[in-house]
């Protein structure tokens, strides 16, 4: 028993010695293989310049448009005075409001329904 033990471990170290042997060789040198120069990677250009940040002109209210959106001459325009309203006439009610206003009234005096009907007749038209 101790005399296999003593040969497996003898070939276990010649193969340790065989491995070891191989793994040598299988190492560069810091000078690369058989002393030849390592060449590196290329390097990437270099990133291109940010475009510039340009503040907008902002337009103003006291100035007149540019020319090029004018048909014609430029306008000018006089500060401290506001624009001309334009008022639209008040319509007034329809004719079924008018209506229904001279009934409400009409019950609301405690009239008939016959003189109801004749005074939203006379009251609508008017």
């Amino acid at each position: 028993m101790i005399v296999m033990k003593r040969t497996a471990l003898a070939i276990v170290l010649a193969l340790a010695a065989i491995i070891s042997g191989q793994a040598q060789a299988q190492l560069f040198p810091p000078g690369g293989v058989n002393n030849q120069p390592v060449i590196p990677f290329p390097v990437a250009p270099p990133a291109p310049p940010p475009p510039p940040i340009v503040v907008p002109k902002v337009p103003q209210m006291n100035s007149p448009p540019p020319f090029a959106l004018q048909n014609t001459t430029p306008g000018y325009v006089t500060q401290d005075t506001p624009p001309k309203r334009v008022l639209k006439r008040d319509r007034g009610p329809s004719f079924s409001d008018r209506v229904a206003r001279c009934l409400d009234d009409g019950a609301a005096w405690g009239m008939n329904p016959n003189q109801r009907a004749a005074y939203s007749r006379s009251c609508a038209n008017q």
